[in-house]
């Protein structure tokens, strides 16, 4: 038992080591110029909304196909 929570708080230490340099390593990366930082793009969504927004629509989706499928079932 001792074994198993040595290795379990091994995997935990390494995922948060992984994590945090991770982390660092796109604090290092330049930032390169992309479409949506351009003016000329005529106001186009940041990245980080737009993979926000697909988020929301696939989770959406889940949802809708879950109550159909909850609703096709109890028929």
């Amino acid at each position: 038992m001792r074994a198993a929570f040595s290795l379990l708080a091994l995997v935990i230490v390494a995922a948060i080591v992984l994590s945090l340099a991770k982390k660092q390593t796109a604090a290092l990366r330049p930032a390169a110029p992309d479409a949506a930082s351009s003016p000329a793009t005529g106001g186009a969504m940041p990245r980080p909304q737009d993979v926000g927004r697909q988020v929301q629509g696939n989770l959406d989706d889940a949802a809708r196909r879950a109550a159909e499928a909850a609703a096709s079932a109890t028929q």
